[in-house]
């Protein structure tokens, strides 16, 4: 093959219209409905034919419509409102800098292998990706300091279409950054900057790449460069794909190498914030780096940097954790642990969940905790899920006190209202509605929208996902070499004024698509009732290697090509964020069925909320904290079986009642206007109670709140005067480990031995042997609640007891507590480790029980 010599061509643009390249590289105009018009009017069929990629139509576009453009004064009015939007968006003080002006040194690092910002982007999979993307969104609206950090993919995530036998077949597009609103990193004489980790007898370089998300600077990692042989090249060709070791290869640029590139550019994050445990590796490096900037051995280095990190779990199942054979991790890290000092041996144990275990493979998520001082699910239910699936590493404690938070997802909301429903809440509830927090009165004006306006623009957007399902089912037949006979037919599916009901999501097993299919000959009967008529339409993909979930696609295409009800079922081909966005904007119902507990969040039926669609969901993730009777409807009661065969018939029956007795009888009973006042009703319940409750705008202030914040100060408080509480608080770690077994509660006493009235109070005190612990080290508690059917005290609450002296060499504690509740109840007694300085159980699981 030649040798080419490489260049890259930029968009040519009339002086006057410079502007419109800021525009572009900046992704604010991915959720700035007047910079997309903008765009959209330079050339409406380009921008469609370009993927809505800016950068690549002002490419594309003919410098004959560019000189129109120069000197249309309507166009050129609406350019410079859109630039002057820009600029006083990017020089606002956030909300975080307001709240939080003692914390301006914080710098957040957000680790996540995928983020979904935009559709021509394709640098996601799904909903991990972008809840990522929706992250850095609203991280910019609220002006946190937070930097993104992630790998860029070559051919990103596969488009999919079907075979005429539904079959689910995939293509690999290569991405041309250069056409993407992505710029290349560059030091100041000009040259692009790489970065270099090490692999077995080798190097291997990355290239820095940035996208600017409004305020949030997001760095991405390529490794498809000259310096590297050819199969380093593919270490960031496609997103989750390869086999296991392709996998930790990518894990190892992402954590490793994504803790070099923010130094190679003077970012030194001060929290790191790990969006699943694909980046965990990072907590290896972050202490290497500590190691060398403060001079301290790894266990302390460990201590310091876990302080500022974060860790949050999507997985609601133990399989779902990343994990590699020893022989992977001794291949990649046997070298890399005498970097830290440790033996490779040692470095094994933070990756088990039980140290000793040798049989265990390395798994990604229990190095993400033992690297972190905070560690979260993603929705209520899911943060119970997390922590009975992580008990056995705090053995000693009760469920509800295993350190696994939840912080419930959420979604950036003005990326997925509609430019006509955001018109409509802009008239309504001022201009600022979207970043206005849970609580305020602003969102009690949804009422004061007539019921008549809101119907009208929901028809509109209806309207508008039924011609683009038509054009685009069009487009699938005809690549599929349908007959023109067919094609007509697909332009004619669908009815408008019919109640349009939503599914689209990944095709695992458990998100059960085909629930609804239950039962065909009732489906059947939904759809066709003459008088009150129902049309779905779905979409998703199926991993290229699930051939399970992908059989469940081709079921979905054979019984929509069934003639009774092609024209009332569509299922839409390559699911993206803009045909999510057509749906979410569209549908009247958004339906959703995993099995019970597997859903750990879920986001894409809080899309539809500021849209003013509805749910009808299983009771699980998000939807299991948000449902309430007057803003959608929930399939079963939230019930937890163990026959799935009997569950999916019963949860099927429960469905179609739903939709016969409730949902669709709704929809249909108007008044003499026409208008479903019932139905209005609940649309107006969702939007105002749950809109700014499920939102990242929430979300990322939670996190701020309750990791962030505490995070940053923390990791300075250990930090100052050269990192001189580390060693005293490592020290108190060995000493608890090394004679915490020692311990024991010798002698319990309580004025209540059987029975005792509401209201009163129990009296406790005992004696405790600490050994050579002082009683600085420790606190003793009385745990007491209702006691179960075992003898058990599941979910009690501890009581600190007051060190009265020594007594014959051993400790005497006292305390009390308030029986406030009838029936039986108890008390145990505890010692726990107690530091300042420490975060306890997360980091000291260690607690002796009164035997």
């Amino acid at each position: 093959m030649p040798r080419v010599y490489s260049f890259h061509v930029s968009p040519k643009l009339p002086e006057r219209l410079r502007c419109l390249n800021e525009l572009s590289l900046n992704l604010r105009w991915s959720w700035h409905h007047p910079t997309i018009e903008l765009f959209r009017s330079i050339d409406p069929d380009l921008w469609e034919e370009t993927g809505h990629n800016p950068r690549w139509m002002l490419g594309r576009v003919n410098q004959k419509r560019l000189a129109e453009l120069e000197l249309d004064e309507a166009f050129l009015a609406q350019m410079d409102r859109a630039a002057s939007d820009l600029e006083d968006y990017l020089g606002s003080v956030g909300r975080f800098s307001l709240e939080h002006p003692q914390d301006l040194s914080l710098v957040v690092a957000y680790f996540s292998a995928e983020f979904g910002l935009t559709e021509c982007i394709p640098n996601y999979a799904g909903g991990l990706g972008i809840l990522a993307g929706d992250h850095l969104k609203s991280a910019s609206d609220l002006g946190l300091p937070l930097v993104g950090v992630g790998l860029l993919y070559q051919g990103g995530y596969f488009h999919q279409y079907l075979n005429a036998d539904g079959w689910q077949q995939e293509t690999y597009p290569i991405n041309d950054f250069h056409r993407l609103p992505i710029a290349p990193v560059v030091d100041a004489a000009g040259a692009p900057v790489f970065i270099s980790v090490e692999f077995p007898a080798r190097s291997v370089y990355a290239r820095i790449w940035k996208i600017q998300v409004g305020r949030i600077p997001l760095y991405l990692l390529d490794t498809n460069v000259k310096q590297n042989r050819p199969d380093d090249c593919k270490v960031t060709g496609a997103l989750y794909g390869g086999d296991r070791e392709l996998r930790m290869q990518q894990e190892i640029i992402l954590g490793i190498g994504g803790m070099r590139a923010l130094k190679a550019l003077g970012i030194h994050p001060t929290v790191c914030h790990m969006n699943e445990g694909h980046s965990a590796f990072l907590g290896l490096e972050r202490s290497r780096m500590t190691m060398e900037e403060f001079n301290l051995p790894y266990y302390q280095a460990r201590q310091l940097s876990a302080a500022g990190s974060v860790f949050t779990t999507h997985t609601p199942v133990p399989a779902g954790f990343d994990r590699f054979e020893t022989w992977l991790m001794e291949k990649y890290f046997r070298e890399y642990t005498g970097t830290l000092g440790l033996t490779f041996e040692r470095l094994l144990e933070y990756g088990r969940q039980d140290p000793t275990r040798t049989d265990e493979q390395f798994n990604m998520a229990f190095l993400a905790a033992r690297h972190s001082a905070y560690c979260n699910g993603v929705s209520r239910l899911h943060g119970e899920v997390s922590r009975r699936m992580a008990q056995a590493m705090w053995s000693g404690y009760s469920l509800q006190e295993v350190p696994i938070g939840y912080v419930t997802n959420g979604i950036h909301t003005r990326s997925w209202v509609s430019m006509e429903m955001s018109a409509l809440l802009n008239r309504y509830l001022g201009p600022r509605w979207a970043e206005e927090p849970p609580g305020k009165a602003v969102w009690d004006r949804i009422e004061r929208i007539p019921d008549g306006e809101l119907w009208r623009v929901h028809q509109i957007r209806r309207e508008r996902l039924i011609h683009y399902s038509r054009t685009r089912l069009s487009d699938q037949l005809r690549r599929r070499g349908a007959t023109e006979s067919e094609v007509a037919a697909g332009s004619g599916v669908l009815t408008q004024g019919v109640l349009t009901i939503g599914f689209a999501r990944r095709f695992a097993t458990y998100k059960r698509a085909t629930l609804l299919l239950r039962d065909p000959a009732r489906l059947k009967r939904i759809l066709n009732n003459a008088e009150r008529p129902v049309q779905i339409l779905v979409a998703g993909k199926a991993h290229p290697h699930d051939n399970e979930g992908k059989e469940l696609i081709r079921r979905i295409i054979h019984f929509a090509r069934d003639p009774e009800v092609r024209r009332s079922m569509v299922f839409l081909e390559d699911y993206d964020i803009s045909v999510a966005r057509y749906l979410v904007q569209g549908v009247d119902v958004w339906l959703n069925t995993p099995q019970r507990p597997n859903e750990a969040s879920g986001t894409s039926g809080m899309k539809l909320l500021a849209n003013g669609g509805l749910n009808l969901s299983i009771l699980d993730g998000w939807w299991d904290e948000a449902y309430c009777p007057e803003v959608g409807w929930a399939i079963g009661h939230g019930e937890n079986y163990t026959d799935a065969d009997a569950q999916d018939q019963i949860e099927a029956d429960a469905l179609y009642n739903l939709l016969e007795h409730e949902v669709v009888p709704l929809f249909y009973q108007r008044d003499s206007a026409d208008l479903p006042r019932g139905w209005i009703k609940r649309m107006k319940a969702s939007m105002c109670r749950l809109s700014p409750v499920f939102c990242t705008n929430r979300m990322v202030a939670e996190y701020a709140e309750r990791f962030y914040v505490p995070a940053h100060r923390r990791h300075q408080r250990l930090a100052a005067d050269g990192a001189a509480r580390v060693r005293p608080l490592v020290d108190w770690r060995r000493r608890v480990l090394e004679f915490g077994r020692q311990v024991r509660i010798t002698n319990v006493d309580s004025n209540v031995l059987r029975e005792t009235e509401v209201g009163s109070e129990v009296k406790v005190s005992v004696r405790v042997q600490l050994a050579s612990l002082t009683p600085d080290d420790v606190r003793v508690q009385i745990y007491h609640g209702p006691v179960n059917a075992d003898g058990g005290i599941p979910a009690g609450e501890a009581v600190d007891m007051d060190h009265q002296g020594l007594i014959g060499g051993e400790h005497l504690y006292t305390g009390r507590f308030i029986c406030n509740d009838s029936g039986s109840s108890g008390f145990s007694v505890r010692v726990t480790p107690y530091h300042e300085d420490a975060i306890v159980p997360y980091e000291m699981p260690w607690v002796q029980w009164a035997e």
